[in-house]
């Protein structure tokens, strides 16, 4: 019974299996059945930048305006199929100058002669978009359109024995099988597989790696030089990219400098098997297995790039430049692979004032990948993490991330050279708020002056480190709030290993003051808006107002609704509605004189007015009401522990109200309810 069951789960299991997916990643096929499938479909000669190109845009692209520039968001970057596990927020433009060097490349421009070096200060997601590009190349490598293919030999060895047995040797740096035609006869061949019509030109390719060039020859030297001889011990077989496989996907990290090696990078002797084949300088009895040989056809990334030994550095610009290796006792060796480095601030500077360096310098493409500068894209970032479905049992109140990363993102701004201009202004500016005498203009002019924006500040590890802290702190009480993530953030400057200077410390200190201070109009706004947001009253009151300034400009009375009276109407309402969006007492008779000509023109057209479609209006008529029913709900005395029934059925209505409409669960309504009551009991509220 218990052998049954097994077999019934293995089954379970089994089924899960794609049969047809499987045969086609797995797919074997003679050379000649190889060259059916490139006549077919010649796109899957690609070289490896191609390749890339390709893979980014097959996920698709959106453009926009931002400031009147247009901008391209390439869908990739965004790592929908992993849920957004990698994706990256707010760089379009940097992910624009990368995609166009790929472009670039894969029209044989000269970039693909480069080393992408990716630069900016930790921290700003350089590994996330080389660990994104190298896991697309790896999907990509599974589709039909990204199909890729390398081939096998299968040989005659003879065994001590005298026996003569099959021995079958997979191309060690994973080939594209036309390689295997001659160099001399590509072109024409080419030209007759996939005319110029087709609108694909296939690439001419490279040469033989050591260990295959020497299998031809002597394989071409048995059947004395008949091709279609020694194509008959070729297999072709599908190339399926995989970073742990070590199979087109390559990553070279700087170790101690007595433990590293060049043949970490080229390969090396296989000492088990010179006795095998009798000499060290047979490619059969060597392991072309370094980094760069892996890589072939694919992404090879280099961490750190810049802390490389010099050693190394001699093979990575020759792998850029001519595209070659030189593996130990080997001729050089071709390569077609895409060369990614980066590296941050510091070591880029090295590089820049070590004159040996310039060879390396003038090799390399460097892409600023600097920290975002627009506070809702930063925010999407701690989103991802800290999120519902992410954090069980606690409760992240409203604003919460949104205020750590408007502090984060202030770190990264250069001040505004205008004096009119504050740092949070500029902060607003750049994440789409319109602000009076600011134009598209003005905000494009604030980028080009601020060269050095993005490329210095806190880094978003830090901000996710502390509001880590603030939810395993005791004190949150199944919730946390802007304020034990704020203190949190102020803490950690004490002992913040890269904050090397006091003014520095000092000045973020100065910012989180003006983040609280924010958080704090931002919340006084919720509440009262929360307070005031009877419908039935707004309207009363709107029609209050409406009868008054109607009754002034046509200069009659207004009919008193309670004694059935004439009176003069009441400018004391009218002012202090007014007053709300600051229309001046020299200018109350033209506003009043223009809201009646809305309403005229509204009715014309056989419309109603509605107090909703004038949002100047709408506020100004919730900040009125919340000032007539501030008193009345005693908000002052929130803060005492006595608070009668009538008014405590109001506060539920009102904290009920902040939790359907913006978010608040009973703890952090209660919280903010009390701070605001604090904010009027201190009396420093800004009307």
């Amino acid at each position: 019974m218990k052998d049954a069951e097994k077999v019934s789960w293995v089954s379970r299991i089994a089924a899960f299996q794609d049969a047809k997916t499987y045969a086609e990643l797995n797919w074997e096929g003679s050379f000649e059945d190889y060259l059916e499938l490139v006549r077919k479909n010649p796109k899957v000669t690609r070289t490896a930048y191609q390749r890339i190109h390709d893979m980014i845009l097959s996920h698709g692209k959106s453009e926009y305006i931002d400031n009147k520039k247009k901008l391209t968001r390439y869908h990739f970057f965004s790592d929908e199929k992993f849920g957004g596990r990698d994706a990256i927020f707010g760089l379009d433009v940097p992910l624009m100058k990368l995609v166009n060097v790929f472009k670039s490349a894969a029209q044989g421009y000269g970039t693909e002669k480069r080393v992408i070096l990716l630069h900016g200060p930790v921290g700003s997601s350089k590994s996330t978009i080389a660990r994104l590009l190298k896991k697309g190349m790896e999907e990509y490598s599974k589709t039909p359109e990204g199909a890729a293919y390398t081939f096998s030999w299968t040989t005659d060895k003879k065994l001590p024995d005298g026996t003569v047995t099959k021995e079958k040797m997979k191309c060690p740096m994973n080939e594209e099988p036309l390689n295997l035609i001659p160099r001399e006869w590509r072109a024409k061949v080419f030209a007759e597989i996939s005319p110029p019509d087709t609108g694909y030109t296939i690439p001419i390719g490279c040469e033989l790696c050591p260990a295959c060039r020497f299998v031809f020859k002597d394989l071409m030297t048995q059947y004395q030089g008949d091709f279609a001889k020694v194509m008959s011990h070729v297999k072709v077989n599908r190339l399926i990219f995989s970073e742990k496989d070590r199979v087109g996907i390559g990553t070279f990290q700087p170790k101690d400098e007595k433990n590293q090696d060049s043949t970490e990078l080229t390969g090396d002797i296989n000492y088990r098997k010179i006795a095998e084949y009798g000499s060290d300088s047979d490619p059969r009895a060597f392991n072309f297995d370094g980094e760069f040989n892996i890589a072939n056809r694919g992404v090879i990334e280099f961490v750190e790039v810049l802390k490389l030994d010099v050693a190394f550095l001699y093979d990575l610009l020759g792998a850029s430049q001519e595209h070659k290796i030189k593996p130990k006792k080997f001729p050089q060796t071709d390569i077609d692979e895409v060369i990614i480095g980066h590296t941050n601030e510091p070591e880029y500077k090295k590089l820049e004032n070590n004159e040996f360096m310039e060879a390396l310098r003038d090799r390399t493409v460097k892409i600023d990948i600097p920290y975002i500068t627009k506070l809702g894209e930063e925010v999407k970032i701690y989103e991802k993490d800290f999120n519902s479905r992410a954090i069980k049992g606690k409760h992240i109140a409203p604003h919460t991330l949104e205020m750590a990363a408007m502090w984060a993102v202030m770190t990264r701004l250069e001040e505004p050279k205008k004096h009119n201009l504050s740092l949070l202004q500029k902060l607003k500016l750049y994440n789409g708020k319109t602000l009076p005498n600011f134009t598209e203009d003005n905000i494009k002019e604030l980028r080009k002056e601020s060269i050095r924006e993005g490329l210095e500040g806190i880094s978003p590890r830090y901000i996710q480190d502390k509001i880590s802290n603030a939810l395993v702190s005791d004190k949150g009480e199944g919730c946390i709030n802007p304020f034990m993530v704020l203190n949190e953030l102020d803490a950690g400057l004490k002992t913040h290993s890269l904050i090397n200077s006091e003014d520095a410390r000092k000045r973020f200190k100065e910012l989180l003051t003006t983040v609280k201070q924010e958080y704090e109009d931002t919340v006084k706004n919720e509440v009262q808006r929360a307070i005031s947001a009877d419908d039935d009253a707004i309207s009363k009151l709107c029609g209050n107002f409406i009868d008054n300034i109607k009754a002034y400009t046509q200069k009659e009375k207004v009919k008193n609704k309670y004694t059935g009276l004439y009176e003069e109407p009441d400018e004391r309402l009218m002012r202090s509605i007014e007053e709300k969006i600051d229309i001046p007492e020299s200018r109350k008779d033209d506003f009043r004189r223009e809201i009646m000509n809305y309403i005229g023109a509204l009715a014309v057209e056989g419309k109603t007015f509605n107090y909703r479609t004038n949002e100047r209006l709408h506020k100004a008529l919730e900040l009125k009401l919340f000032e007539d029913q501030k008193d009345s709900i005693k908000l002052k005395n929130l803060v005492s522990s006595v608070v009668d029934k009538e008014t405590q059925e109001k506060i539920d209505l009102v904290k009920d109200r902040m939790m359907k409409n913006y978010g608040y669960c009973e703890i952090c309504s209660t919280d903010v309810l009390n701070f605001v009551a604090s904010i009027f009991a201190r009396g420093d509220a800004k009307e």
